[in-house]
């Protein structure tokens, strides 16, 4: 337990904010600090054929221990942390024994973790969990993930009775802004699987994520002095206002669960003269998700026509660029490595939990590259937060789970 502790530790203390707004790859430089920190330590383990590219991905590979051939299999977390909360100067707070009871994570700031708001909290009633000091994120998404995978590999090599094929590992940068796998080299991997250790809570299975897209509607305006302005001023803020106000009111993050889709607006900007709503847009299934965007564009449409008479040109411009689909069309032709994680767990007392990601990972768009992928959980909560925590017996299950999946693995045929 106390490695695994130290090394998350030393992991989560490193800024490694990626920056959406960078066209820079990695996104911000201070990934790099973790990145190489990584190659250093997969070689002080006895990791093989490490290594570090130009756009800061890290691969290693630990050599197959027994003589028949098996399938290559491969292990991927992402080291960059969200920009939607600050990263930097993590302080983590390591609660043993934890009583069930509230935790004051900053007496000064009155932040509280309290499991009358976080209910998955009292399902770790006596185990150690690390915290923030609640000014910070703590970035056990994914810095876990590296933890369980590191470790398992580190607990490999010290004991090669365990038999195993050949296992690649992989880190990412720039995961959780959209980038992560842009640029990952799939034939230079070489595995023929792949599981993302990027899931939350212990058991969690996924093989299915949202089809995503990101739109951005920009509505044009007419400034006249307000004096003078009936017939004549087009308000392009009430234009958005309006375009939001057609969106389907149930159908938003904070109401909906499981395979249900959403809209979801992200940004608002605007003057008199032109205004832009940004949003991203999310189903599982592709005929809905198709259904979705068509409707942004009715709605778009609609506009333009109801005001094409009056002043006789498009006052609404809509763009939509897809971001990820579902992995499921991918993983299902090879479904036998989702059974394979499935028996692993349930051979080390794990209840799998298999259920559709109301998100994405990297592992999506690899599939997408030709590298099936997917995602076990790594056993955090609340991330993207001040409230963000991580039970670190979740984290020691993650690794028996690598280790006993590749275990199971070097009995494939």
């Amino acid at each position: 337990m106390q490695n695994i502790i130290d090394r998350f530790i030393s992991y989560v203390t490193i800024d490694t904010e990626s920056d959406p707004n960078s066209t820079t790859i990695p996104s911000s430089k201070k990934q790099l600090v973790l990145a190489k920190k990584l190659v250093q330590e997969l070689k002080e383990i006895g990791m093989q054929e490490v290594t570090i590219d130009k756009n800061g991905y890290v691969m290693a590979t630990l050599p197959s221990n027994v003589s028949h051939t098996v399938p290559v299999l491969g292990f991927i977390a992402h080291y960059d942390t969200t920009p939607d909360f600050t990263g930097a100067n993590v302080k983590p707070q390591i609660i043993e024994n934890y009583d069930g009871n509230d935790i004051v994570l900053n007496a000064e700031q009155n932040i509280v973790l309290s499991p009358s708001y976080f209910k998955d909290l009292v399902q770790y009633k006596g185990q150690t969990l690390i915290t923030t000091d609640g000014t910070t994120l703590l970035g056990a998404d994914d810095k876990a993930g590296i933890t369980e995978i590191v470790t398992a590999m580190e607990y490999l090599i010290q004991h090669p009775e365990i038999p195993h094929g050949k296992i690649r590992v992989g880190f990412t940068p720039d995961e959780e802004i959209g980038r992560g796998a842009h640029h990952f080299d799939v034939e230079k991997f070489g595995a023929d699987w792949a599981y993302t250790m990027d899931g939350s809570q212990i058991g969690e299975l996924e093989y299915e994520n949202f089809n995503a897209a990101g739109a951005t509607v920009t509505f044009k305006g007419k400034s006249v002095h307000p004096g003078y302005a009936k017939g004549k001023m087009i308000n392009s803020m009430l234009l958005a206002s309006k375009f939001i106000a057609k969106l389907p009111k149930k159908e938003v993050p904070e109401k909906t669960k499981g395979y249900e889709g959403f809209f979801h607006v992200t940004g608002i900007t605007g003057s008199i003269e032109e205004s832009t709503v940004s949003l991203i847009i999310r189903d599982h299934d592709a005929k809905k998700f198709k259904k979705r965007k068509d409707f942004l564009h009715d709605i778009v449409e609609k506009i333009n026509k109801k005001y094409a008479k009056q002043f006789g040109n498009e006052i609404a411009v809509i763009e939509i660029k897809d971001q990820y689909y579902n992995m499921k069309e991918k993983v299902e032709p090879v479904f036998h490595i989702v059974k394979i994680a499935e028996k692993a767990m349930k051979k080390l007392d794990i209840k799998p939990l298999i259920k559709p990601i109301r998100g994405g990972t990297d592992g999506c768009q690899l599939s997408f590259k030709g590298l099936p992928c997917p995602n076990l959980f790594a056993g955090g909560h609340n991330f993207h937060g001040k409230y963000e925590y991580i039970p670190v017996e979740s984290m020691q299950k993650a690794v028996e789970v690598i280790v006993k999946i590749a275990e199971l693995t070097a009995e494939t045929k």
